[in-house]
């Protein structure tokens, strides 16, 4: 494009430079600034608009193997970005074209053009293709419905529903004709948001008592599908207020990542026996083939207004990590995206 603005010399990202024990500290990372990467053959070079921060990086601070390889050390780190096209070496993307990648943490990123997906800023907002429409939306629907094997008129708990995957489950379980749902959530502010824009039917705030004493008010009569994003306390606390044949999806335990000594499971997982119940963990890169049927489905939700989503935004390459600890602290309602 002719009007496309001279490039820089130079582009700003994250580095990892030491693992974290415990809780990340600013020692461990560095925004280093390199030379604007050359898109190669096959390659365009993208300047990010948008960043994600999820929880799931902490596990790739660490040199433990584990689903994703770990950060290098000295390097930069990754994520999901979306961002627009500056130069292409690449057929099938232009200059001008926007999309979605996993290079992020840096403003400009060389990236395989096998490796981007197009996206239409037209249908929703960028940052929306990190969120609701991307990665996290999926989430929630595999989980919910592949994983959980959600039924019309199921009774569905969710923790950390005030984040970016769990706000999206307790919605799409009343969009699909659940026939009660509950969230947990860290604030009196978020516990108002599940209730009045979400369409939660019940939520709590997990600071205010015991979480199984404040399940059990809310679903006197069990629940059927239990979305974990917490772990610990809440996870025991479903275990003990599932019904017969209950399902749990485990899509994450917060409540635990940072944590330095081995974490005691629930005490009660024997009661899964007497309910025939069943946890599942699961990653959502086992189910993309959900993506066209999801999309087709949430897509038309997104535009009227029915699936409704939230954003926290930090803008500035520079505070990128600010954004990352927050999420760790939840910080956020809804996604956490950096914008740039």
């Amino acid at each position: 494009m002719s009007d496309t603005p001279a490039l820089p010399a130079v582009s700003r990202e994250w580095h990892l430079l030491s693992r974290p024990v415990g809780w990340p500290a600013p020692a461990d990372f560095a925004l280093v600034e390199t030379p604007l990467p050359t898109p190669a053959a096959g390659q365009v070079l993208v300047r990010n608009r948008y960043l994600s921060v999820d929880p799931y990086m902490r596990g790739r601070m660490n040199a433990a193997k584990s689903y994703a390889p770990p950060y290098e050390l000295g390097e930069p780190m990754l994520g999901g970005a979306v961002g627009e096209v500056v130069a292409s070496n690449a057929e099938g993307l232009a200059v001008g074209d926007q999309v979605l990648h996993s290079l992020g943490w840096r403003e400009y990123a060389a990236v395989d053009a096998r490796q981007a997906v197009k996206v239409d800023p037209g249908a929703a907002p960028l940052s929306a293709y990190l969120g609701v429409l991307g990665m996290t939306g999926l989430t929630a629907y595999a989980g919910l419905l592949r994983i959980a094997d959600f039924k019309e008129g199921d009774t569905v708990f969710v923790s950390g529903a005030a984040g970016a995957v769990g706000s999206q489950v307790g919605q799409l379980a009343k969009l699909k004709g659940a026939g009660r749902v509950i969230g947990s959530a860290g604030s009196a502010e978020k516990v108002a948001l599940l209730r009045e824009e979400y369409g939660f039917d019940a939520a709590f705030n997990y600071k205010d008592g015991p979480v199984a004493e404040q399940l059990r008010a809310a679903a006197p009569d069990g629940i059927d599908i239990y979305f974990d994003n917490v772990g610990g306390d809440h996870l025991e606390a479903a275990v003990g207020e599932l019904k017969l044949g209950g399902r749990i999806a485990i899509c994450g335990m917060i409540s635990v990542y940072n944590a330095t000594e081995p974490v005691p499971g629930p005490r009660n997982l024997a009661r899964l026996i007497q309910v025939r119940g069943r946890m599942e963990g699961f990653l959502v890169m086992d189910h993309l083939d959900l993506q066209p049927q999801f999309v087709q489905e949430a897509g038309p939700w997104v535009a009227s207004g029915a699936l409704k989503y939230r954003e926290t935004v930090v803008e500035g390459i520079e505070h990128t990590l600010d954004a990352f600890l927050g999420v760790l602290r939840g910080a956020n309602t809804g996604k956490m995206i950096v914008g740039l």
